[in-house]
């Protein structure tokens, strides 16, 4: 048997994306614009048939490729929160395209083409397959960013999404080649064995441009630039997508290539991802309350959770990593819900995005306005819902590695960034009242509802996700 025919059912959902992507691309190119809605539903077909065959089953797990690909616990459960976000994304992005007369067949196609670059990442098990995974994630993601044309500020998004991209690219392989340089080799396992005790100063620069680049991808501060002027220029289903399946992606292979390329210089690797949370958690928590655009303040909000995340990083231990995969679990039905909400806010057909517009929601639309408060609660960290275990987790993983300092900074954050949450709440309950908005379609309906139920409930029922993250944190060890 070939090795080809053995790599096969590690990379199984990869080739089924893959396969799809070019039938997709015959249909559309056959049959041009009329084929839109038709590519769109094969589209969340083939989302939803890799996601079976990802989580179901008894493929075998292993590295394949010569060590390029590695198909894990961990890789798996971060698969999965990839696909379920662009797969929830799609279906949410229909009413919008259609009403906004920017359908086309290559939008679903180039965010299957991401999703595929993103399962890349998420196994990558070296550095030239984690470039080759990123690159195509990201070019999928700049054509994404201006896909409507027409629309300045979404040009304007795309252009300095791309620009910043290209430059953050460049200082991954910078530091690629520095480790490269002083390890011999880009396999994470060869170069976690050459690297090991003191470290020269070339190891920490690559070490710091390698974080760099990744940090990007998170937009952690300080290479959070980006992030509010795309999040707020890009179309909602756009902003919808960055702020879920891309950051899953990008945060696990942040904590793959840390604890298992350079788990022997782990101290150099600490302080820099110690820098990088308080600086995000801090930001997130104060430019955030200025905002009167909700997407805008979205942007903000996905800077901090990004810090609150790589609390748990770093920590460096079992715990802290299912610390962080249990965060990123959580945080991606809590923006997905949030953003099925954003998307329902439309009066006579035009969609609306400032904080005021939700003035007396819970009179003109009471159950939309007690899904939206839920998701509010849950991104403050107010318990028992699911945003306070999510961070719960983060904080008791580096108490347990003796970062008091670390988790005492985050706790305080985190009230402050409770204000600006709050703040949604009381304006949707005690402001007058707006005009009502249009009926929701039933994709955000369902969404919102669906997850406001995860966030309520997850404290009945934890175990499946804890289990699950722990079995994940395990596998990288």
């Amino acid at each position: 048997m070939t090795a080809t025919a053995l790599s096969l059912p590690v990379i199984l959902p990869e080739v089924i994306l893959a396969a799809g992507v070019l039938v997709l691309l015959l249909v559309g190119a056959f049959r041009g614009e009329k084929s839109a809605w038709l590519v769109t539903e094969l589209a969340v077909v083939l989302l939803g048939v890799a996601f079976v065959v990802l989580v179901v089953g008894e493929r075998p797990q292993g590295v394949t490729f010569y060590g390029a690909f590695i198909d894990d616990s961990f890789a798996r459960f971060m698969k999965s929160l990839s696909l379920i976000g662009s797969l929830v994304t799609l279906l949410l992005s229909i009413d919008f395209m259609r009403s906004h007369k920017i359908g086309g067949f290559e939008f679903p196609i180039l965010m299957l083409l991401a999703t595929i670059g993103m399962m890349m990442l998420i196994s990558a098990g070296d550095f030239i397959a984690l470039y080759l995974g990123l690159e195509l994630m990201s070019l999928s993601l700049y054509v994404i960013a201006t896909y409507q044309r027409d629309n300045l500020r979404a040009s304007e998004a795309g252009l300095k999404y791309f620009v910043l991209g290209a430059l953050s690219s460049g200082m991954l392989l910078y530091g690629v080649s520095l480790i490269y340089g002083y390890s011999g080799t880009v396999a994470f396992a060869g170069v976690s064995a050459a690297l090991k005790g003191s470290s020269s100063i070339g190891v920490v620069f690559g070490l710091v441009f390698v974080l760099a680049g990744l940090a990007f991808k998170i937009s952690a501060v300080p290479f959070h630039m980006w992030t509010p002027d795309v999040y707020e220029g890009a179309p909602t289903p756009v902003t919808t997508f960055f702020a879920s399946a891309p950051k899953m992606a990008a945060m696990a292979v942040l904590v793959r290539v840390t604890l298992t390329a350079f788990p022997g210089i782990s101290d150099e690797w600490r302080q820099i991802v110690t820098f990088i949370s308080i600086a995000s958690m801090a930001l997130g928590a104060f430019a955030a309350i200025g905002q009167t655009n909700i997407k805008r303040l979205m942007a903000y909000s996905s800077i901090g959770h990004m810090g609150f995340a790589l609390v748990g990083l770093a920590a460096g231990s079992v715990e802290g990593a299912r610390g962080v995969v249990v965060y990123m679990a959580i945080y991606l039905v809590m923006s997905l819900g949030t953003f099925a909400a954003i998307l329902s806010m439309r009066r006579q057909g035009e969609y609306v995005e400032n904080i005021s517009d939700l003035a007396g929601l819970s009179r003109t639309n009471g159950p939309m306005a007690f899904f939206l408060a839920m998701m509010m609660f849950s991104l403050a960290g107010i318990p028992p819902l699911a945003g306070f275990f999510a961070k719960f987790y983060v904080f008791a993983a580096a108490m347990q590695a003796n970062l008091y300092g670390l988790a005492v900074i985050g706790v305080l954050l985190s009230a402050v960034g409770a204000y600006y949450y709050l703040r949604i709440v009381k304006i949707m309950y005690f402001d007058e009242p707006v005009k009502a908005f249009d009926r929701q379609g039933w994709t955000t309906g369902v969404t919102l509802a669906l997850a406001t139920f995860l966030v309520v409930f997850y404290a009945a029922v934890p175990a499946p996700i804890t289990n699950a993250a722990m079995a994940a944190a395990k596998s990288l060890f």
